[in-house]
């Protein structure tokens, strides 16, 4: 793999706004669990068994799912970075509802779903932009360095939710463990909304590449016309 290739400004804002997305994807995943399983003796908690928590957590991954072929629909019609920025900003706007609202366990599903929606959509146009900017013969390549990127964003958002959980405890009686606030659970939806938001504006700041344009690798392996 040549990784020059990744240093192409298309290419390197797609992997950074694939770091993002993936941050935000995993965000969600960690924190809504750990909210719907929370004792209701806290204040906030939702008081779900770990089944009920799963069940309320599986109709996000089938807004995945459902909108991975729509986003094939938009990219055809907007193209990958339109397609990628929507899919950013719909994660916000679950990481959004999320922060507004988390008295029920049915809103967190509900904002599960609206952040799912926007991964299912944002995911499937990453490979895109990235293979729109590299040559055929590194393609392969760029599209594997995008799913690192996106791993890198996962493990990220874990680390981070973790210490802002851990920082921001409370001891509920003596002799118990700590449990998060909830302005921690809170914290950690705005910055799942922020990286979100982050990951739509890189992408915005992405080049918008003609269809006709071909890559410089591309041009340079154009024949010459054969003479007369």
């Amino acid at each position: 793999m040549d990784l020059r290739s990744t240093a192409r400004r298309p290419v390197l804002l797609t992997n950074i706004a694939a770091v993002l997305m993936g941050f935000g994807m995993m965000a969600q995943s960690i924190v809504i669990p750990q909210l719907l399983e929370m004792p209701s003796s806290t204040g906030f908690g939702l008081g779900q068994s770990v089944l009920e928590a799963g069940l309320w957590m599986a109709p996000g991954g089938l807004m995945m799912l459902l909108f991975s072929p729509i986003s094939a629909g938009l990219m055809t019609r907007f193209g990958g970075r339109t397609t990628l920025a929507l899919g950013a900003f719909v994660m916000a706007a679950g990481y959004g509802f999320a922060f507004l609202l988390t008295d029920a366990p049915w809103q967190l599903m509900l904002a599960s779903c609206i952040a799912c929606a926007g991964i299912g959509i944002g995911y499937a146009a990453m490979p895109m932009l990235v293979m729109d900017n590299l040559p055929a013969a590194e393609a392969g390549s760029g599209v594997g360095v995008n799913a690192l990127m996106r791993s890198i964003g996962t493990t990220s958002a874990a680390a981070v939710m973790a210490i802002v959980l851990t920082s921001n405890s409370v001891t509920l009686s003596p002799g118990t463990t700590p449990v998060p606030t909830q302005d921690a659970f809170s914290l950690c939806f705005l910055i799942g909304a922020l990286a979100a938001v982050a990951a739509g504006a890189v992408t915005l700041t992405i080049r918008r590449r003609p269809l006709f344009e071909a890559t410089p690798e591309e041009s340079e392996k154009v024949p010459e016309p054969a003479g007369v």
